[in-house]
């Protein structure tokens, strides 16, 4: 039992008000975060049900570390705590996004960037053959 209501109808789920995620088979939901301010993609997690719960009740973003099999309070570490400035669930509710502002000094990725996506794929004619560039 998540704690979450588990709505049965298709109309209840993508027209209700009321959160009723659907966790994958791990209990996980997919978070999708992006900057308040830029609206610049940040990162993509997972939560459990305990971290949409602290995520919801504190306001700042808390996630499920696969690696880890752990709870876990973005930037707690690192200075780099993420405040919610909206969340948003997606139509059938196995998605969930974030915006937010990051505290610290403002980066995101353990690899020391802004951003987790700072990789750039060309696509379309030739691209291919083309190899990914680095943004920022």
């Amino acid at each position: 039992m998540t704690g979450y209501t588990t709505l049965l109808s298709r109309s209840e789920i993508e027209e209700g008000l009321v959160l009723a995620p659907k966790f994958d088979a791990h209990g996980l939901v997919t978070v999708v975060a992006t900057d308040a301010d830029s609206g610049d993609p940040v990162m993509v997690a997972h939560m459990n049900a305990e971290a949409l719960r602290r995520t919801i009740e504190t306001g700042e973003a808390w996630y499920w570390s696969r690696s880890r099999q752990a709870l876990w309070r973005k930037g707690e570490t690192s200075g780099q705590l993420q405040s919610v400035v909206e969340m948003r669930v997606d139509c059938d509710q196995d998605a969930i996004w974030l915006r937010v502002r990051i505290g610290g000094d403002g980066g995101c990725c353990h690899t020391g960037r802004r951003t987790c996506f700072y990789r750039v794929q060309p696509t379309g004619a030739g691209a291919a053959l083309r190899p990914m560039m680095f943004c920022e």
